[in-house]
């Protein structure tokens, strides 16, 4: 039968070890830093904290463009051929890779667009159970459209919960007003941002410093949702304390979950969310 390979954006922020046991394919976004156009994933994630630092200016980001996809897919096919390229993108109104990713794919057979509607975490999510899918037919399937179709279908059993640690990094990109920014300074509020149909929505907002709420935060999203058991995945932004991310780990063993995986968000999503956000991902039943 034919291999079916699966690739995404570095907005994934898939661990390399996940990468590695799957067998995914990464294509990078872009971090501009001083007029420097860097690939998402070269540079180390201090460097956005430390411009920002210098600067008081998030740094900006790019979607991989439309030549950038054909060159990627270009050489996955040469690599591996008569393959079919399963591309899962960063959510489409979160971002514009999926639509240039869309015009790029129009050059090609084979490859088959699936928006995640998700970021970080939740696109790992779904990747994963993606990848789990695939195993299960891959010795079977003859219709990839279908496939893909089921694929697509999955997103939608994907959910992400994250909280930024700070607002600056929010504020400085433009995306909190200088009143909610200052409100919830002065009350050390931090507002909890959902995933939903693929944008980004505020919900409730969480008091003091995040290792008061960390267990509330993680009962809320799994009472909330009815999620598979097999696997939480534990978002964080580098910064974020040991304590906080070791009692992730025993959450997640406390609320009956087989596994966890550790997510660290890269420079792209970094750039939102700045040092020290934590999030959860899971998919639901």
């Amino acid at each position: 039968m034919r291999e079916i390979i699966i690739s995404t954006e570095s907005g994934s922020d898939l661990p390399q070890e996940l990468i590695d046991r799957y067998g995914f394919y990464v294509v990078p976004m872009h971090v501009i830093i001083d007029d420097v156009d860097y690939a998402d994933g070269t540079i180390p994630v201090d460097m956005v904290f430390d411009h920002f630092e210098k600067t008081g200016k998030v740094p900006s980001t790019s979607a991989v463009n439309v030549a950038e996809y054909q060159d990627f897919w270009k050489a996955l096919q040469a690599d591996h051929p008569d393959c079919v390229i399963m591309h899962f993108t960063y959510s489409s109104l979160a971002s514009s890779t999926h639509q240039a990713a869309m015009i790029a794919v129009r050059d090609f057979k084979d490859i088959y667009i699936i928006d995640t509607k998700q970021v970080s975490g939740g696109c790992t999510a779904h990747m994963v159970a993606s990848w789990l899918r695939v195993q299960e037919v891959k010795d079977t399937v003859t219709d990839y459209q279908a496939l893909a179709d089921e694929l697509q279908a999955l997103a939608d059993k994907a959910v992400c919960h994250f909280v930024p640690n700070k607002l600056d990094y929010l504020k400085a990109g433009g995306r909190v007003s200088n009143a909610e920014y200052l409100g919830a300074t002065l009350l050390s509020l931090k507002p909890l941002i959902e995933m939903v149909d693929g944008k980004l929505i505020a919900s409730k907002k969480y008091h003091g410093p995040m290792k008061r709420w960390v267990d509330k935060f993680m009962d809320d999203f799994t009472q909330k949702y009815n999620l598979r058991k097999d696997c939480l995945y534990l978002m964080y932004g580098k910064g974020l304390s040991e304590e906080v991310l070791k009692r992730m780990a025993e959450n997640a063993k406390r609320l009956g979950f087989e596994s966890y995986e550790y997510v660290m968000t890269g420079c792209v999503i970094s750039c939102h969310g700045g040092k020290g956000a934590i999030g959860l991902a899971g998919m639901l039943e």
